[in-house]
């Protein structure tokens, strides 16, 4: 018996061009260096100081960080006398998107890492819940990167839009300290299968493995009741998000170049999705 080798896929040849460039202009590891360096400086750093970390001369860093700005991995802008080099933050899920096309897509990630903290605890949001839910949705408003939202909606709205059985809340010392649910897509029958996910977690609380345990959570009971596909739109500036999602399975779709305004600013959102192993 002979099996067939599925049908090769031809890459458009502006894309591999623009791909190529961005992967050539990586090729010199001191402007690897560079890139990392600014890019864990969330409020920019100077020309200086680069060059003391990559330990050139400023001429040297300064053309380096010149080709990484001609390709878009960095932005530049003058204060005072100094140069303030910047991440352009579209590039940091654009790159991860580039090398998925190239290489006609990476298998899928596993559900989730295994460390979740243990004080963290899990469970279905109850009536009680919808308080804190509301203000924890308030506290993400407020960062600017978390929603187009600019008013939190009201528990009516919430409660008919999300499933009823993907709905949860994290709590630390007994304090309900982040929420996920998870929203249908579509009414028709087809997509029944399809929805969109949302993750939030409070004010001080972040970085402690609140969100990691919530998408846990998320996608076990996803994939228990046979949700195909888990979606989200995130914006491109919130980079720790989509390093979250990626953690748990999801994968990098596209950019969505200036799909919507919030306080009449344009902003890029990246869709991920994740697909059940289990469908």
């Amino acid at each position: 018996m002979v099996i067939p080798l599925p049908q090769a896929q031809v890459l458009p040849a502006s894309e591999a061009a623009t791909y190529a460039e961005w992967f050539a202009c990586l090729a010199e590891p001191v402007r690897v260096r560079l890139l990392h360096a600014v890019a864990t400086s969330p409020q920019g750093i100077t020309i200086g100081s680069l060059t003391e970390i990559a330990g050139v001369s400023q001429s040297t860093c300064s053309h380096h960080v010149r080709k990484l700005a001609d390709v878009g991995f960095v932005l530049l802008r003058k204060e005072g006398t100094a140069t303030i080099v910047t991440v352009n933050q579209a590039c940091c899920v654009g790159l991860p998107h580039a090398a998925d096309a190239v290489m006609g897509l990476l298998a899928p990630c596993p559900c989730c890492p295994d460390d979740v903290p243990d004080e963290v605890v899990v469970r279905a949001l109850e009536t009680e819940d919808w308080p804190a839910v509301r203000r924890i949705y308030g506290e993400g408003i407020a960062t600017g990167i978390a929603t187009f939202e600019t008013a939190v909606p009201s528990k009516a709205v919430l409660d008919a839009k999300w499933l009823p059985g993907h709905r949860w809340v994290a709590e630390l010392d007994g304090q309900v300290v982040g929420w996920t649910a998870a929203a249908p897509v579509s009414t028709r029958d087809c997509y029944s299968g399809v929805a969109e996910t949302s993750v939030y977690v409070g004010d001080g609380h972040r970085g402690r493995g609140v969100g990691k345990a919530l998408l846990h959570q998320q996608v076990a009971a996803a994939d228990a009741a046979g949700l195909w596909t888990l979606q989200t739109a995130i914006f491109t500036e919130n980079r720790a998000s989509v390093a979250l999602h990626h953690q748990a399975g999801y994968r990098t779709v596209g950019i969505r170049e200036r799909i919507a305004q919030r306080d009449g600013v344009w902003h890029d959102t990246v869709l991920v999705e994740r697909r059940s192993p289990a469908i």
